[in-house]
C-alpha cells in the first residue's frame, strides 16, 4: 500500500513539473512545447551549377542568418526570430553567393505575413515556410512538389548506411 501511494505521488509530481515547464495551468501536457518563431526557406538547387559551398544570407524583420549550402537537391535554411516578433507583412530576402564570386547568384525577396502556431496552451509562436526555385523565384508558399522532394530526401538520408568513420 505504501508503494502505491509513493508511486502516485511521483506521477503527480512529474505531471506538475511538466505542466510548470510547459506553461500549462493543468496537468495536461502541452502539444506544442518548444514552438519557436522562425522563417524557413526550402531552396531547390536544380538549375544551378553546384551551390555546394555557396554562402547564403536569409533576412527578415531586422534579423539575419548566414551559412553555407551542402550538396543536396533541396536545402532548408531557417532564421529564428524573437518571441515578440511582429507578424505583420514584411519582406523576406534570400541572397546566395558562390565562394569565388562577388555578385550573388540568387538575390530575391517576397513580402509575407507570419502565421501563428499554437503551443496548445494558449501561447505559441509565429512562423512562415517559403520556397525558392530558379524558375519561380522566392515563393510565399511551399509547393507540394518541393515539400515532397524534401521529404523524400530526408527519408533517403534516414535510411542510408551510417559512415563508420564518424564517431557517435
Amino acid at each position: 500500500m505504501v508503494i502505491r501511494i509513493g508511486y502516485a505521488r511521483v506521477l503527480g509530481g512529474v505531471a506538475a513539473m511538466v505542466a510548470g515547464v510547459s506553461g500549462c495551468a493543468g496537468t495536461q501536457v502541452c502539444a506544442g512545447v518548444g514552438v519557436v518563431s522562425e522563417v524557413g526557406v526550402y531552396v531547390v538547387q536544380d538549375g544551378y551549377d553546384g551551390l555546394a559551398g555557396a554562402s547564403y544570407e536569409l533576412c527578415t524583420r531586422g534579423e539575419c542568418v548566414k551559412g553555407e549550402f551542402r550538396q543536396e537537391g533541396v536545402s532548408h535554411v531557417s532564421l529564428r526570430l524573437p518571441d515578440d516578433v511582429d507578424p505583420d507583412t514584411a519582406p523576406v530576402r534570400l541572397r546566395v553567393t558562390r565562394d569565388d564570386a562577388t555578385t550573388p547568384v540568387i538575390d530575391d525577396s517576397v513580402d509575407v505575413k507570419l502565421l501563428h502556431q499554437s503551443d496548445g496552451c494558449g501561447g505559441g509562436a509565429y512562423h512562415r515556410a517559403l520556397a525558392f526555385a530558379k524558375e519561380d523565384g522566392l515563393m510565399p508558399e511551399v509547393p507540394k512538389n518541393i515539400s515532397a522532394a524534401w521529404l523524400q530526401q530526408v527519408r533517403s538520408g534516414a535510411t542510408a548506411a551510417a559512415d563508420p568513420s564518424v564517431s557517435p
